[in-house]
């Protein structure tokens, strides 16, 4: 408490400081050209500054700037690369029109430049990594949850070795306490905790954007160990038709569809279409299971986007998923089997329907100014079963986040500022156990940014709802900028964060074993009776540019420790039959410290190494043990090259250390597991060939060397006794896959 009460002081200090800077007169126009018919065409990105000073501003993507008048200057300069610079007088408060013409024309020149695949914006105070479109190519991108092979921050495992689900770890810290967002508004939470990650094909991502820590209050109050942002492809600027088509050894076929048209000179629409088969039985290491379920899957979504003349602008879609896996021993029928002790088998099938609006205005006269209104809605059924343990659950939500953003005097103080919504009702039942609940929570915000040219800036924010089953909480959060200097820049964060765990659905791989689900709640109408989770999260990195032999290069270095007030410990420690549910009674915490450099160490050769510590503790029962299935250490490499002709190599390279294995020494001596797993590490390889910019076919090969985790499945040939358990996985369990497929594009 006595955190966020600092905490707020900083942020209303703050507000305070710049209330006397709110009748500075300013300056502001708009930067254009004149095209062939004589129409105005706004020039992105111009720079305007006053003569002699180094204060000034870009316009942004209407053209605008806004400076504030300073004494004794009354010079303007205007430039914009490849056109005649201007300078004006401008000595009173006024608004300008500023036409620039073009340089004279030059004799042609050959300008070669290749942009980064991961991008860290400079100038923001959160340290947030671009992961583009073509980074994600380096790898079998095939859905979000596999996004993530060429990058360090970012865990990938295996929720169990039944069910092929993979789930996400940052920080050291399983993939719920990380926000996973769609275009800024909530995706991935609830029912969809875990295979959410599969309900957005990576052909569909134009973008990621990923931030460790505390992040905007602006985005919720639910993210602790940081967030992935996911930017779809807009339907104004994507490619008009894009196709692809992969398959695998393992009988894995895949299918994309996107395609795109501007309707009138406003509208523009696109259609995504995702499906995918798994028809081939497979069980290659021999234990009577099938390596991967059987599936089908089906996604559409259709996007509208609409652009005005006077700053405004709308967009919505919707969007259908369909899933079905079958999965368990080999030769399950599950018309004949099910609800029998004659095979064991799962089956979870999903229909999930969504739908989303965004509606925006940006003041033309006052572009720093402008109001937006995020609204969502989704309708999530999912009905399961695994081996005798039945789990059928729905969900309905909806969302809603009203932004208006603006300035106090200037452009350098800056703030947003609004209010939300968010509803969920959730109909849980397992093995005839109703979990079901409703959970509103309305709330307001305020974030504050200020920026001391291009040397300073903090972005402190506080957030107040009230959740109608925990009561009114605040969220505090503050991020801070420091260039020390023009390659060096230091940030550090803090953040509380807080959310509902939705136990089942967030460890739904348990279900795929003899365990027996123990919820010590309190019985009152808490959802499971239990508390809500609460931690603080606390940040500090450096990133360091460099030039080395003519050629650019970046180091960083980063410093993270989350600790929780509350969580719902998932005790698997202290009965190998059981995994009990309860509220912290003790301590939990993540330290987690990352070391990266990126290279280019010979021309058109890209490196990426990096090490990552984590020292993840808990308290199960009376003692506090290391998180179980969680390297401690895993270092990571990827190379990659492209040559003149369009050819592409890469190579990802993955360390991993032990990880400690839960308790099994009570079950019989053929049944116990050591207390620790083995290292090992991974290869995977991809060679990439294109022609022109429209077509391309790429193979691929993941877990090189075939390494892959004895037993996965403990007690694999008695699925009904006591001591199944499938969910004690702290490596691959595939081995080698052979992978390839076809990109076509038409821009």
């Amino acid at each position: 408490m006595i955190r966020s009460i600092l905490l707020i002081a900083v942020v209303l200090g703050s507000f305070a400081s710049v209330l006397a800077q709110a009748n500075e007169t300013a300056i502001s126009g708009q930067v254009y050209e004149l095209d062939e018919a004589g129409k105005r065409v706004p020039l992105v990105g111009a720079s305007v500054y006053w003569l002699g000073t180094s204060k000034g501003a870009p316009s942004d993507a209407n053209g605008r700037f806004s400076l504030d008048l300073i004494s004794g200057k009354d010079q303007l300069v205007v430039s914009y690369i490849g056109y005649q610079s201007d300078t004006l007088t401008a000595s009173s408060q006024q608004n300008l029109d500023i036409q620039l013409l073009p340089d004279a024309t030059l004799d042609e020149v050959e300008v070669e430049y290749r942009q980064k695949t991961v991008q860290i914006d400079y100038l923001n105070p959160l340290k947030s990594e671009h992961i583009s479109e073509k980074e994600l190519m380096k790898a079998a991108c095939c859905n979000l949850s596999e996004s993530f092979e060429t990058n360090p921050s970012v865990d990938v495992s295996f929720t169990d070795a039944v069910t092929g689900t993979r789930q996400i770890q940052m920080l050291g810290l399983a993939g719920p306490y990380t926000q996973i967002t769609r275009e800024n508004m909530p995706d991935v939470r609830g029912l969809s905790a875990i295979y959410g990650m599969v309900y957005i094909p990576g052909t569909w991502i134009e973008s990621i954007q990923l931030n460790k820590g505390a992040g905007s209050v602006v985005n919720g109050f639910e993210s602790v160990a940081g967030q992935i942002n996911v930017e779809l492809r807009k339907p104004e600027d994507t490619d008009k038709l894009y196709a692809n088509l992969y398959a695998n050894e393992g009988g894995r076929f895949e299918a994309n569809l996107n395609w795109s048209q501007m309707v009138g000179e406003n509208w523009s629409t696109a259609v995504l279409l995702h499906t995918k088969a798994n028809a081939i039985e497979r069980d290659r290491n021999k234990d009577g299971f099938l390596d991967n379920p059987l599936s089908q899957h089906f996604i559409g979504l259709n996007r509208w986007k609409y652009i005005g003349v006077n700053g405004f602008m709308a967009q919505f879609g919707i969007k259908a998923t369909y899933l079905d896996n079958l999965g368990g021993q080999v030769g399950f029928d599950q018309d004949t089997d099910r609800g029998t002790t004659n095979a064991w088998g799962m089956n979870l099938v999903t229909n999930r329907y969504e739908g989303w609006a965004k509606l925006g205005k940006v003041y033309i006269d006052q572009p720093w100014k402008s109001v937006g209104l995020q609204l969502s809605g989704v309708y999530h059924d999912q009905d399961s079963y695994f081996g005798l343990n039945v789990y059928d659950a729905n969900q309905q939500s909806l969302y809603g986040n009203l932004i208006y953003q603006s300035m106090i005097g200037n452009t350098d103080h800056q703030f947003k500022t609004g209010a939300s919504i968010q509803y969920d009702k959730y109909d849980e039942v397992l093995n005839a156990n109703d979990y079901g609940r409703t959970e509103i929570v309305p709330g307001a915000y305020f974030e504050y940014s200020y920026s001391l040219l291009d040397k300073f800036n903090t972005m402190a924010g506080i957030r107040v709802d009230h959740h109608n089953l925990y009561g009114t909480f605040v969220t505090p959060r503050i991020h801070l900028r420091y260039a020390l200097t023009d390659q060096t820049v230091l940030r550090a964060s803090m953040g509380r964060g807080q959310r509902t765990a939705s136990i089942i659905a967030e460890n739904i791989g348990l279900l795929a074993s003899s365990r027996a689900l123990i919820v010590q709640g309190d019985g009152s109408d808490k959802p499971y009776g239990l508390d809500a989770e609460v931690a603080w999260n606390y940040g500090i990195n450096l990133t360091q540019e460099f030039r080395l032999d003519y050629r650019d290069g970046s180091f960083s270095v980063e410093y993270y420790r989350t600790n929780f007030e509350n969580q719902i410990v998932v005790d698997l420690d202290q009965n190998p039959q059981q995994v009990s549910f309860y509220n912290l009674n003790g301590k939990s915490y993540s330290n987690s410290f990352q070391a990266q450099v990126d290279y280019e160490i010979l021309k058109f050769v890209d490196m990426r190494i990096g090490y990552r510590w984590f020292d993840v503790n808990t308290t199960y029962g009376d003692a506090t043990l290391q998180k179980p299935l969680v390297s401690a250490h895993r270092a990571f490499l990827n190379v990659g090259y492209e040559t003149r002709s369009d050819w592409k190599f890469d190579y990802t390279f993955n360390w991993q250390g032990e990880k400690r294995i839960p308790f099994t020494g009570s079950n019989p001596s053929e049944f116990q597991l050591p207390q620790q797993s083995p290292d090992f590490y991974l290869m995977n390889v991809q060679v990439t060939k294109s022609w022109s910019e429209r077509f391309e076919v790429y193979v691929g090969v993941e877990n090189v060397l075939n390494y892959t985790q004895d037993n996965p499945i403990l007690a694999s040939e008695d699925p009904f006794g006591n001591y199944f358990d499938s969910s004690l996985v702290w490596g691959p369990i595939f081995g080698r896959n052979t992978y390839a497929g076809l990109r076509y594009r038409i821009k």
